[in-house]
């Protein structure tokens, strides 16, 4: 069995990748740059290099694939080109797609990133290829800027009132994106992906307070002061603006969901922010370059 693992050098494609190889998984990773793959990935990862834009190297990449998991960084052309790779796959007749999405998606969603997955869920319903749609919520890798800044003074900054948000780890979405791939029973389902409890940000700041050993302040900042600061950060507008419409989604308690999912798909309880934090709080003064770009990329996590 041969799987392709788009977004592989990504924050959740790059643990499938490992998910896959450690079940014993022929894994064939698709990737725009092959020196980053390689040294993301390692060396004796089989690469495919190509572009979802690229309809020929989609359909060198997908040769002879049983399999293929979906995941797409977000972008105004995202919908588009993920539906792209859904129609390679249906003409190459692959057997199953599991497409990493989020708790929010929704044709006509005001938050891009959720109408972009929503978009492409609906293509993928129309599509003839045998498929899985994983609804994750807000990574616990999103909070890796938090750490950051909260490690050098103390506060949390970020526009989310008290929002409760039921954040996943994301090495659990990738244990269940593996199990989707590989095992029978999950074509046409929908799973939503949460972590244990929903908690709000002064909780976060309670955790780091712990797992940093020093005092941690939430700052609830307007959506105004948050998209001038990330603007100042040298991120795109269309990415702040999008960014600031998903946090009054979360003001609204769209991602204050939790399931037991991730346990009946992997057989094991979903792991906590104290888990998390515990094992990434030591990593995020350099974190590898695909988790600081996802960082704040909350759209398959919400």
């Amino acid at each position: 069995m041969t799987i392709l693992v788009t977004g592989a050098t990504g924050a959740i494609g790059a643990l499938v990748v490992r998910e896959l190889r450690d079940r014993g998984t022929q894994v064939r990773a698709f990737v725009r740059d092959r020196a980053r793959g390689a040294e993301r990935l390692g060396r004796d990862v089989e690469l495919a290099v190509g572009d979802f834009a690229d309809a020929d190297s989609l359909r060198r990449a997908l040769d002879d694939v049983d399999a293929m998991l979906l995941s797409c960084g977000n972008q105004p052309a995202q919908a588009e080109l993920e539906a792209a790779a859904i129609d390679a796959a249906e003409a190459a007749r692959v057997g199953r797609l599991v497409k990493l999405s989020t708790i929010g998606a929704a044709v006509g969603s005001p938050a891009a990133f959720w109408d972009h997955h929503g978009r492409a869920e609906r293509h993928l319903a129309r599509s003839r290829v045998p498929a899985v749609v994983l609804r994750s919520n807000f990574y616990m890798s999103s909070l890796f800027p938090a750490i950051e800044r909260a490690r050098s003074d103390g506060r949390v900054f970020a526009p989310a009132g008290s929002a409760r948000v039921g954040m996943v780890d994301p090495r659990d979405v990738a244990t269940a994106a593996a199990v989707a791939l590989t095992t029978e029973g999950h074509e046409g389902q929908t799973y939503a992906l949460t972590g244990p409890e929903a908690i709000d940000y002064a909780r976060v700041a309670a955790e780091l307070t712990t797992a940093l050993g020093r005092t941690v302040q939430y700052v609830a900042v307007p959506d105004e002061a948050a998209r001038d600061a990330m603007l100042a950060s040298g991120m795109p507008p269309w990415f702040a603006d999008q960014i600031v419409r998903l946090y009054e989604r979360l003001r609204a308690g769209a991602a204050d969901l939790i399931t037991d999912t991730v346990h009946a798909l992997t057989g094991r309880a979903p792991r906590t922010l104290t888990e998390f934090l515990r094992d990434h709080v030591g990593l995020v003064q350099d974190p590898p370059r695909a988790t600081r770009a996802d960082a704040l990329t909350t759209s398959r996590g919400t």
